[in-house]
């Protein structure tokens, strides 16, 4: 199944008062890589997330924001009494203060480090936070997958078209081959007898059939039009194949190949009906190329 690398997917739950929420972008890039954003209080998660979304996904720069808001009463912090008496006790002690009517900054003071404890039970927090993540996560993978199938569904259509189009002008070009020795042998047989005009000389067979038998050797693409047509039949394969696994990386690689016969073909024939073919088919593989490097 073709996949696009490009996805957009999210998810949340409301589980005990704890609202999670995660949200899932992936663009292009030829290996995986993970970017994970998360609160400084969920950063421990980090590792456990980026091994999910592994699990799921395998290529494209993925970047996935995670997100817990907790409204229940556990969610309170714990005032150090000790150390908030103590940051009072070392301000009565300055003699500015102890001199003179000083009002204290009750939020000043609960920032003071310290002074608010996290909750007791701050592993207990991390081990619900982490089922319910896993659970969210996985919902948001499905939506973003589910996206990466339509654009892929989109991908393979145009790749069939390309292909396709190339298809066309490789049977015009088999078809033109063998004519392409014919009109070489017309020319030189009419150029043979324009120069030998008005001298009694006669060019021999033999050697008029070596020339011809040179050029067409020299100028012969059948075997290279039948690797870009094996190319075609498996790049074809691929895109309608029904197994689950990632095949960008091939179909990139089978698009250099055929660019690479392609260029060969227009090296040996100096045929101009054939070169032009040519171009346009060079055309459409750099047409396939772009497109295949959005395939998972």
């Amino acid at each position: 199944m073709i996949r696009s690398m490009t996805g957009f997917g999210e998810a949340s739950a409301q589980i005990d008062g704890v609202h999670y929420f995660v949200e899932i972008r992936s663009l292009n890039n030829k290996y995986f890589k993970g970017v994970i954003r998360l609160s400084e209080s969920l950063q421990s998660l980090e590792a456990e997330l980026e091994s999910l979304l592994r699990q799921r996904l395998t290529r494209g720069t993925i970047t996935l924001l995670a997100s817990c808001n907790d409204s229940s009463a556990s969610a309170a912090h714990t005032v150090n009494s000790a150390a908030l008496s103590r940051y009072i006790e070392q301000l009565r002690a300055i003699p500015e203060v102890a001199g003179g009517e000083v009002r204290l900054d009750v939020a000043a003071l609960l920032g003071l480090p310290g002074v608010l404890q996290p909750p007791a039970d701050e592993e207990d927090r991390l081990l619900r936070a982490r089922k319910a993540f896993t659970q969210v996560l996985n919902r948001a993978c499905d939506g973003l997958l589910a996206m990466r199938e339509r654009e892929g569904a989109m991908l393979v259509t145009e790749l069939l078209g390309q292909s396709q189009y190339i298809r066309e002008r490789l049977d015009k070009i088999r078809e033109r081959c063998p004519s392409v020795v014919a009109d070489y042998e017309q020319r030189l047989k009419s150029r043979i007898e324009v120069l030998l005009q008005g001298h009694d000389v006669r060019v021999d067979a033999v050697d008029l059939i070596r020339e011809i038998a040179v050029y067409a050797e020299r100028t012969d693409i059948a075997e290279e039009v039948a690797r870009l047509t094996g190319h075609l039949e498996q790049f074809g394969q691929m895109l309608t194949a029904t197994e689950d696994r990632p095949v960008g990386r091939t179909l990139d690689f089978l698009s250099q190949e055929m660019l690479r016969e392609a260029n060969t073909i227009a090296s040996k024939s100096p045929d101009a009906d054939t070169s032009r073919l040519i171009v346009e088919i060079k055309g459409a593989i750099d047409r396939i190329k772009e497109q295949a490097q959005n395939v998972e």
